[in-house]
């Protein structure tokens, strides 16, 4: 352990941790087993860092909530194991909304990438740089969010979801979908991620089908789950789109053909 590193005594520190030059670690921190904080890292109170994470120069885990209704509660940032955090991120812990921020395990927050207070993220989870997540947004499983992309409070976005780069996403953002252009809108299914991820060909055209019941049969919500409940097979991916979609609070993201002119249509 390097000697200019400023770690309180009452950290825990796990087995084979590697904490560089300019460190600064305090009290009320758990560190895994073989995690490596590279230098003029920050780990605050309330964070708990699994193992085998890599969190690179100038990264601030645990900051307190940028939330004026925050009145010093203690609450934690949990990161789980093999998660790479790269140069310059900032993860804020929770609120007494949820009490803690939670990124999951073998995610990639590429640098300077910013997660608000009370988010959680599922595993597998990629935020490309330059994107700031505001306080409260679910990210699925396997979600991967473009670069320089801002996400409103409150927001959803499903599992397998794929965001591009530079989007405003103000709406919830369903699973397995792509979602493009500006106002951010429903670009197709996410075929290249979920053949990645060994989905077969049959279970990707079932998802299509889903997906046209939702946006390019004419239908509002109401009727296309009516629709897809009363015509398409029964099956766990069919029955997340639709929880999903019944769930928001926001609403989701529209067509691209739901939309005339600046207008949206419903």
């Amino acid at each position: 352990m390097n000697q200019f590193v400023n770690i309180h005594p009452d950290a825990k520190i796990g087995a084979n941790v590697t904490i560089d030059s300019f460190v600064t670690i305090e009290a009320d921190v758990v560190i895994g087993e073989g995690t490596w904080i590279g230098a003029n890292a920050v780990i605050m109170n309330g964070s708990r860092i699994g193992k085998n994470c890599r969190i690179f120069p100038g990264a601030v885990i645990g900051g307190i909530p940028q939330d004026l209704k925050f009145q010093g509660e203690q609450t934690t940032v949990e990161i789980g194991d093999n998660t790479s955090i790269r140069e310059f991120v900032t993860v804020n812990r929770g609120t007494k909304s949820r009490m803690k921020t939670v990124v999951g395990s073998n995610c990639l927050l590429m640098s300077c990438v910013h997660i608000g207070h009370d988010c959680n993220l599922g595993d597998n989870v990629i935020v490309s740089s330059a994107t700031g997540i505001a306080g409260e947004v679910n990210v699925g499983d396997f979600a991967i969010i473009g670069g320089m992309t801002g996400v409103h409070q409150f927001v959803n976005i499903g599992q397998h979801a794929f965001v591009g780069g530079a989007s405003k996403v103000g709406k919830d953002v369903p699973p397995y979908v792509k979602a493009g252009r500006d106002p951010l809108s429903y670009a197709g299914i996410n075929s290249l991620g979920l053949r990645r991820r060994n989905f077969t060909i049959d279970k990707i055209e079932e998802l299509k089908e889903v997906y046209r019941y939702i946006y390019q049969k004419g239908l509002n919500r109401t009727q296309a789950i009516a629709a897809i409940e009363a015509e398409l097979k029964d099956t766990p991916e069919r029955n997340e789109i639709l929880q999903f979609i019944k769930g928001s609070k926001r609403g989701i993201i529209k067509g691209y053909f739901d939309r005339v002119g600046d207008e949206e249509i419903d």
